[in-house]
């Protein structure tokens, strides 16, 4: 297994985001840094498929079933992305989708067309094939949740919280409010949350931290100008001098 270095102690003192201030690092990156969300996304999830194959395949994706839950928006797009490098890797991948290709945003939707032109099999929440994975990807809501978790989204979330295997989170666990903290009703247990850039401010609440489970910070290439402007105005250490995945807790 490859070791995961935890946050360095003089990085220890990081901004922790509101949802506005994420929204904002969002806005800038791509409008002012000309940084496109494809980017993003492919820095997202192949930070994630690398801390699935690290911490819970024993460092070899070779043969292991994974069930990949993916939403219609960028959450669902950043899993995508970790599908496909699961599945290069030699991971037998199941994508578990939440809405049609075309409700699936712009991005997301391109990489659900990758994964069905490599073959992967996807499926709607109702008709998963009945197996226990190795490992469970969430990545159905992200922060444009809007009260509690509905219909399909629902479904995985329950479908994911009754399975044996353990469930890795993609930037915060789908029905949980990262503003707040609050978990709706269902919000996913995670046994992992790998959040991006920067923690955000709910995961740290006492309500979020069962849910959270161990936390990882991921580089997703933010500039260090971005966060030091207005109206940001934030001191950020070098967080990722040295690894770009690290354990927060």
């Amino acid at each position: 297994m490859h070791a995961i270095p935890r946050l360095a102690p003089e990085a220890a003192a990081i901004p922790w985001l509101t949802t506005l201030q994420m929204i904002e690092v969002d806005r800038a990156m791509i409008e002012d840094f000309r940084i496109l969300l494809m980017q993003m996304m492919e820095h997202a999830g192949r930070h994630l498929a690398y801390l699935t194959r690290a911490r819970f395949l024993a460092g070899d994706a070779r043969g292991h079933d994974v069930v990949v839950l993916a939403g219609p928006g960028g959450n669902g797009g950043g899993a995508l992305v970790c599908a496909r490098r699961l599945a290069a890797w030699g991971a037998k991948v199941t994508i578990a989708a939440t809405a049609d290709d075309d409700r699936f945003t712009e991005v997301p939707r391109h990489q659900l067309d990758i994964a069905r032109r490599m073959g992967l099999p996807v499926h709607r929440a109702g008709a998963l094939p009945n197996a226990t994975p190795a490992v469970v990807i969430d990545g159905i809501i992200g922060y444009s949740l809007r009260g509690h978790p509905r219909g399909e989204s629902a479904d995985l979330i329950r479908w994911a919280n009754a399975s044996p295997a353990p469930v890795i989170a993609l930037d915060v666990p789908s029905g949980l409010d990262e503003a707040t903290g609050q978990p709706f009703e269902p919000a996913v247990r995670a046994t992992a949350t790998m959040t991006l850039a920067l923690p955000k401010e709910g995961l740290r609440s006492d309500a979020a931290r069962p849910l959270v489970g161990e936390l990882y910070l991921a580089d997703i290439g933010v500039p260090p100008q971005l966060y030091g402007r207005p109206p940001l105005a934030l001191d950020v250490p070098d967080i990722f001098a040295e690894a770009d995945l690290v354990r927060v807790w």
